[in-house]
């Protein structure tokens, strides 16, 4: 299985970070090309796309040295779900595999926390984006009860380290820091393996 996808990926992102368009800008393009990478489930390393019986995890992929943005595989066992939680940076979501629901959530006028609009389904090479800007706070949930499904997801941030909140519907928000669920990362560099270029 070759990373040269990802790798391509890694740096369409960061040639877009560097340039600093606005976020509108920024998050059009990078839907494209993140699109454009779980079109074909073709590359993303077995590691990266184990469950876990007991919760999603979230596998970091590449991190940029700057921490100005992450990309992670989210992997979803059959019927898991996350908290409604927010991320206070922009961020775009791909499915790479299966299929998620993802249920917006915004503040009312009094400023309580209610699910906004209808709960969107995610099939198999689509994309959505999130921000504070367009709507950060949201649930999101494996839309299948007998198989595992798998996201792609780019932060604006190295979002394992970033403090975020989650928002529990009978009280007031948590803070929390998510971490990632490997500890090592997939070599993007190592170009021995893959066919010299004729």
């Amino acid at each position: 299985m070759s990373l040269h996808k990802l790798r391509r990926f890694v740096g369409t992102i960061a040639q877009l970070v560097e340039e600093a368009p606005h976020e509108s800008r920024l998050i059009e393009h990078g839907l494209d090309a993140l699109r454009e990478l779980v079109r074909v489930d073709d590359w993303l390393p077995n590691a990266y796309a184990m469950p876990s019986p007991e919760r999603y995890q979230q596998y970091l992929l590449h991190a940029d040295a700057r921490q100005r943005f992450s990309v992670v595989s989210f992997v979803w066992g059959p019927g898991q779900q996350t908290p409604v939680h927010d991320h206070t940076v922009w961020g775009l979501i791909g499915v790479l595999r299966g299929a998620e629901y993802a249920q917006p959530y915004a503040c009312d006028a009094a400023g309580a926390l209610h699910a906004h609009g209808a709960e969107v389904r995610l099939e198999r090479g689509e994309v959505e984006a999130v921000s504070p800007a367009i709507g950060d706070v949201h649930r999101v949930r494996n839309a299948h009860h007998d198989r595992v499904s798998v996201s792609i997801h780019v932060y604006g941030a190295n979002i394992g380290a970033v403090q975020r909140s989650t928002y529990p519907l009978d009280g007031p928000p948590r803070p929390f820091i998510s971490g990632y669920s490997n500890d090592v990362l997939p070599n993007l560099w190592d170009l021995s393996k893959e066919p010299a270029a004729s």
